[in-house]
């Protein structure tokens, strides 16, 4: 995660929005990374009558584990993230958008109908087209020929961007529930939910690959 260490006094939020699998492990002890994002992971645990310390050490597993699935070389790292990621993420809004657009439009006057999750979309997708193009136009070409001193610039917007989208990835999980269509929802709020987790958690694991593993090979040698 960006600028965050797995502590007890970490933010719930931060986490989810941060660490691949971190938003799911979360939902199976019923603590929300919307409602609840605030809480520090001590507060949380305390909240649900979990442990603290075995709560922090399944996150540090998941911490591991993305690591240790990461590509080694940049050019994998890239080739990875444009099949796996911004493929992915372009069919898959276009799926989601009018599925979200049919269930508001049916079931809008339900009590748990995900208004706004339409407009929401639409607009993820839109900064996220802006975003990707940065990355393949600019960002990436750069790094697949090694980098430069001005190379820190576009990478900070990158991290700015990536800041933006987790905080959107916060208000999916309000508006749904938690992803949880209400008992009795027809197939296409099923299947929408079961969509937006997927594309969220995908979101997550992709950031986590840019902010953790692809940038600092940049960000690094300025520094130094």
């Amino acid at each position: 995660m960006t600028d965050i260490s797995l502590t007890l006094d970490s933010e719930v939020g931060e986490i989810a929005a941060g660490l691949p699998g971190a938003a799911g492990l979360f939902g199976r002890h019923g603590i929300s990374f919307c409602c609840g994002g605030g809480l520090s992971l001590a507060e949380a645990a305390a909240k649900h009558g979990l442990s603290a310390q075995a709560l922090l050490a399944e996150l540090q597993a998941l911490a591991a584990a993305a690591g240790a699935e990461a590509p080694q070389e940049t050019a994998a790292i890239i080739d990875h993230i444009l099949t796996r990621y911004h493929e992915t993420h372009r069919r898959e809004l276009s799926d989601l958008i009018p599925l979200a657009e049919k269930v508001e439009a049916v079931h809008g006057e339900h009590d748990e109908a995900p208004l706004g999750l339409t407009e929401l979309l639409d607009s993820m997708r839109y900064e996220m087209e802006d975003h990707m193009a940065k990355e393949e136009e600019i960002l990436f070409p750069m790094m697949r020929m090694g980098g430069n001193p001005m190379i820190v610039h576009p990478i900070a917007v990158m991290r700015d961007e990536h800041a933006s989208h987790a905080d959107q990835l916060k208000r999916l999980e309000h508006i749904t529930r938690g992803f949880t269509p209400p008992e009795g929802a027809c197939r296409s709020w099923h299947a929408l939910y079961a969509g937006v987790r997927k594309f969220a958690e995908d979101l997550v694991a992709h950031m986590h690959l840019e902010n953790e593993v692809l940038f600092p090979r940049f960000e690094r040698p300025a520094a130094a």
